[in-house]
């Protein structure tokens, strides 16, 4: 449960964050500015911003809470999945992206109107906000209430209307507002999970009798050795169900496989991926 600093530091975290959201939000609508605008942050963002962003838009309650459950059970084999991220997003950087700049894309569905038609575009635009509705948006805000619950103490149905709104009050302001406070995200995302993994390892340590936190890591090593490789093989790691983990992550032939399809999809067709880039400072 919360003690009272950290209800404090909570509070003001939320307020920093979303009176910047409505700042920006009064300034733009006192100006008139484009709806462009809104969308790509008026071309203001740098390289950094933009990194960051895609970085905190892409970790969000089901890496947190699902990716770490995962991790418990297929082990450092996870990992493949960002791995395959990273040359996916070279590839998105260097293909990609100077296409859409060139063409002054700004959404998906706008991409597909200009090299097919409207009816294509409309497809995809109709389909894509039923997945974020339906399968993004109910996930982040379950997982999100979920682990407020844990640790707050505070009811499920007031911790997932908290995030609707405080994520509300922030979107108000558009991609610069999105872009700019993802930075403090990131950084409090990075320090917050080598926090948790550090009194994890320690906690480990522990229950052997030892003090440090490397002592926890090599007592993983030595006890679930088959949890640190990165690639599974048929029969190798049997989950707590009885199943065999390669059925969910089947080594190489899924990293040479369908998830070229997934990462490519994902980082260079996902509207609140790509849109972060499109935002850059030209």
């Amino acid at each position: 449960m919360f003690a009272w600093i950290d209800q404090i530091i909570y509070l003001l975290y939320f307020i920093v964050v979303g009176g910047y959201g409505y700042y920006i939000y009064r300034r733009k609508h006192s100006s008139g500015s484009l709806t462009h605008d809104y969308f790509l942050a008026e071309g203001s963002l740098s390289w950094w911003a933009i990194g960051a962003s895609i970085i905190a838009s892409n970790i969000s309650a089901e890496q947190f809470i699902g990716m770490s459950g995962a991790g418990f059970a297929l082990g450092l084999a996870i990992a493949s999945y960002e791995w395959m991220a990273a040359i996916g997003l070279i590839i998105v950087a260097v293909v990609f992206l100077p296409i859409y700049l060139k063409n002054k894309i700004f959404t998906m569905p706008g991409f597909l109107r200009k090299r097919f038609d409207p009816r294509v575009s409309m497809v995809m635009a109709v389909f894509w906000v039923l997945v974020y509705v339906f399968v993004n948006l109910t996930s982040i805000l379950y997982l999100g209430g979920l682990a407020i619950q844990s640790i707050a103490g505070i009811p499920m149905f007031v911790a997932v209307w908290l995030l609707a709104v405080l994520a509300l009050i922030i979107a108000l302001g558009g991609m610069k507002v999105i872009g700019y406070t993802d930075v403090i995200q990131v950084v409090l995302l990075i320090i917050g999970g080598l926090t948790t993994t550090y009194i994890a390892l320690n906690l480990v340590a522990h229950t052997k009798g030892m003090g440090h936190w490397l002592d926890g890591l090599l007592i993983l090593k030595t006890e679930v050795p088959q949890h640190f490789h990165l690639f599974i093989e048929k029969g190798q790691m049997i989950k707590p169900d009885g199943t065999d983990a390669y059925m969910d992550l089947p080594g190489w032939s899924v990293l040479l496989g369908g998830m070229w399809v997934i990462n490519l999809s994902y980082w260079g067709c996902n509207q609140y991926i790509t849109q972060r880039a499109l935002g850059a400072k030209i």
